[in-house]
């Protein structure tokens, strides 16, 4: 108990600079090293539907074959990173996925910086292994996509925007703008997190237009870092531009017509975001969310004395991408927000220590935020354990549960757009089902079958046959493969 009251409570005051600084940096190794393991362990694990098609389409291809042409699910930076591991190392999931773990603990490296320039080094511990141990952050760590090459460049860029708005210098707003320029390359949607720190700034150089004048640093600096950024980030899209064009104009046209219209909305996003952390809980997910954003705004209230910039910027871009992507009839995935994790957990541990100060005022209790962190701990550390309870989508094991089961006369048909996994990663000579037509075709003919069905919740929406011969019996479950990502498991049905 004296190592965690230490932890949370120890003075600055009571050591010297030396001394503090020397602890700060042995906390934060642990740390790192803990968030190291947790996201070595289980990173070999089978890849999932947007990984083995980033694989399949784009990293096995040579190098400069991977900059023709723009694809959604083609995370640039990234792939060019991952290919580079992959001729290292040769392929594997573990590879595929390395530079994902390494950023993600590079992230949380970051983050606990912020924190500590923003809310003092206590505060900075904390936040930093809540994002150690947290669900969320592991999963995306042991995922071959670019959200915590995102996070890292934004939380990164973050740091040089405070500081370059507190001491502007031609140093720090080139760096923002190498940040911004990686960040995007790295995701799209890192545009809209760097809009909202424009937004914000154009605020701040207003105020100090009326004082200062138009050649005022806080004004000129920024300006250039933008300018930089800009030109940077054009000149990396360059050879796939007129692709992204394209392909961005009409992704609006196909969520339209989409069968899981909740996807475009915002309050679906946000219970999903929550409910893949902590499980399928009811109506308490909805509760959850809600307290997540109480404690949330109430960090922003406590910051406020020492920092106006941070919180404003994070919600407003939470808030602007929710718009845009409403007003474009895109997808929100709850995952074009992880880059805010880091700020979000920030704002969370401020909340509940504002909360729990208050508490104690009352109460004489003075060790409640320290009880309130090692609950938090213990809680996000039992969440946390999920990742390991299953892949984020077995298809692998489906793949050789059907291999092994099935006989000659057998036939085989992957439905939906797992189909594509199945034929090019796993080399299957399965047939393919995309809709209720090809469907009924495929049942029409008599002998044993074998479905292999992955994102079931849509394809029993769009196939409802799949639903109905289930229930008459038709159809019996072989195997359900669970997985951690949403709408992951993978259902394995036959008819004799």
């Amino acid at each position: 108990m004296k190592c965690w009251f230490w932890f949370v409570h120890k003075s600055q005051s009571d050591m010297t600079d030396h001394q503090t600084e020397r602890y700060d940096y042995i906390i934060l190794s642990c740390i790192l090293l803990l968030a190291s393991g947790l996201r070595i362990w289980g990173l070999n694990a089978p890849l999932w539907y947007d990984e083995v098609l980033t694989l399949s389409t784009h990293l096995r291809l040579p190098w400069g074959d991977m900059m023709q042409t723009y694809s959604m699910n083609h995370h640039y930076l990234y792939s060019l990173q991952a290919k580079g591991i992959i001729v290292i190392f040769g392929e594997s999931a573990w590879s595929t996925r390395l530079p994902a773990m390494v950023f993600g603990v590079a992230s949380i490296g970051t983050i606990w910086w912020l924190a500590r320039d923003l809310a003092g080094r206590n505060v900075a511990h904390v936040t930093a292994l809540l994002l150690a141990i947290s669900f969320h952050h592991i999963w995306f760590s042991q995922s071959a996509r670019g959200y915590t090459e995102l996070a890292f460049w934004g939380s990164l860029s973050m740091v040089l925007f405070l500081r370059g708005i507190q001491n502007p210098s031609v140093r720090i707003w080139v760096g923002y703008g190498a940040c911004l320029a990686i960040a995007v390359f790295t995701h799209l949607t890192g545009a809209f997190f760097f809009t909202a720190q424009g937004l914000v700034w154009l605020l701040v150089a207003l105020r100090a237009l009326s004082t200062q004048g138009v050649r005022a640093p806080i004004i000129i600096l920024p300006a250039l870092g933008y300018l930089v950024g800009a030109v940077l980030t054009l000149a990396l899209y360059a050879p796939v531009l007129p692709s992204l064009i394209e392909v961005t104009s009409s992704v609006g046209q196909r969520s339209a017509i989409d069968v899981m219209q909740e996807y475009q909305n915002p309050i679906w996003t946000v219970i999903e975001a929550v409910r893949t952390g902590v499980g399928n809980l009811g109506p308490l997910v909805g509760i959850i969310a809600l307290l997540v954003i109480m404690f949330a705004c109430l960090g922003a209230a406590a910051l406020w004395q020492t920092d106006r910039l941070l919180a404003p910027i994070v919600f407003l871009h939470i808030v602007l991408t929710m718009l845009l992507l409403t007003k474009l009839d895109m997808k929100i995935w709850p995952r074009f927000f992880f880059i805010d994790i880091g700020f979000l957990m920030l704002l969370i541990v401020l909340g509940v220590r504002l909360v729990a100060s208050r508490i104690a005022e009352l109460t004489s209790f003075k060790p409640l935020y320290t009880v309130a962190v090692v609950a938090m701990i213990v809680i996000s550390g039992g969440l946390a354990s999920r990742n390991y309870m299953a892949p984020k989508q077995d298809l692998k094991g489906a793949y050789q549960l059907v291999e092994a089961q099935r006989t000659p006369d057998d036939r085989v048909f992957a439905v939906g757009v797992g189909s594509t996994v199945f034929s090019e990663y796993f080399e299957a000579d399965w047939g393919k089902v995309a809709n209720t037509e090809e469907f009924n075709e495929a049942i029409s003919d008599a002998g044993p079958i074998y479905f292999v069905v992955a994102f079931p919740t849509r394809y029993f929406r769009l196939i409802p046959e799949l639903g109905d011969l289930l229930d008459d019996g038709t159809l019996e479950i072989v195997k359900r493969f669970p997985g951690t990502l949403g709408d992951g498991a993978v259902f394995v049905f036959r008819r004799n």
